[in-house]
């Protein structure tokens, strides 16, 4: 049998070591500030974690997202200016203050002066917006008097605001019927008679591939997959959504409306290599992947 002392000496070390273990697993089990936590993304701060920016209000901006407030002190601007395109439509300059468009972290948590925008014709969303510029076509402007609304959001989809609220612009544009002044761009002693309609391509005679997908009753069809193409090539989207909604091109940052019942096209060159999605925002659909070599 062991000296007392040496008893003594063994149980003194075994008291440490089960002290020093339900410290480590307390540690662990309540992280920072003695609360429970989860693990995040290595490198990534508490504040990017949690996206605790600001205060989330119970109102709602009229789209049905959430108000974030922050102070009116370095709160983001934005403002909206539209200019008539030469060939179609009109180029869209969005002019921000304290923000910066972090597309490759829409979804993530909401950090200070950071996310994108949303594009509204007469309180009709028209696309997501991760840019300052943004080409509206004339095909996506009834006739008529039009108000344009940008609005900005954090990157989780809540809408910035100042007292309450959202923090947007607007602009205002006149869009006038097919054929009229502003919308023809052919000298009157060229133009041509009523027997010889002129022919204009359409958009899949300037594309190298054109990929046709059908969504209806919350499915893709064909089947979602993958379209190889190569580095440079032009490729085709026609998409007919059975509901309103926005086809959106990830990586390339392009965006189409797609009005309900009818069939709109996208056009676009794949010149940048790797492997994107093709989704719709509302319906949340995987189209398609885009696979450039």
């Amino acid at each position: 049998m062991p000296p007392v002392g040496a008893r003594t000496r063994r149980r003194v070390r075994t008291a440490a070591l089960l002290t020093l273990v339900l410290l480590l697993v307390g540690g662990a089990a309540t992280g920072c500030g003695g609360r429970a936590t989860t693990h995040h993304k290595p490198g990534t701060s508490h504040e990017q974690a949690t996206g605790s920016v600001g205060t989330l209000l119970d109102a709602q901006d009229p789209t049905g997202h959430r108000l974030r407030e922050v102070p009116a002190e370095g709160a983001p601007q934005v403002q909206l200016a539209a200019r008539p395109d030469s060939e179609d439509g009109w180029n869209l300059r969005l002019t921000v203050k304290n923000f910066r468009f972090t597309p490759d972290s829409t979804g993530g948590a909401a950090l200070p002066g950071a996310g994108h925008a949303h594009l509204e014709l007469d309180g009709r969303k028209l696309a997501r917006l991760y840019g300052p510029w943004f080409h509206l076509s004339a095909a996506q402007v009834p006739e008529g008097a039009h108000t344009l609304t940008v609005r900005l959001y954090a990157d989780d989809h809540t809408a910035w605001a100042v007292t309450g609220k959202p923090i947007e612009g607007t602009a205002q544009l006149t869009a006038a019927a097919p054929g009229q002044a502003g919308h023809s761009h052919t000298p009157p002693s060229a133009q041509p008679s009523p027997s010889a309609p002129p022919s204009s391509p359409s958009p899949e005679t300037q594309a190298d591939r054109t990929v046709t997908l059908t969504v209806r009753d919350g499915k893709v069809t064909p089947a979602p997959g993958r379209t190889e193409l190569r580095r440079g090539e032009r490729i085709a989207l026609r998409v007919t959504s059975d509901r309103a909604d926005t086809l959106h091109v990830h990586g390339y940052d392009k965006e189409l409306a797609l009005p309900a019942g009818q069939e709109a096209t996208l056009v676009l060159t794949a010149d940048r290599t790797g492997l994107f999605e093709v989704e719709t925002h509302e319906s949340r659909l995987v189209l398609t992947q885009l696979l450039v070599r």
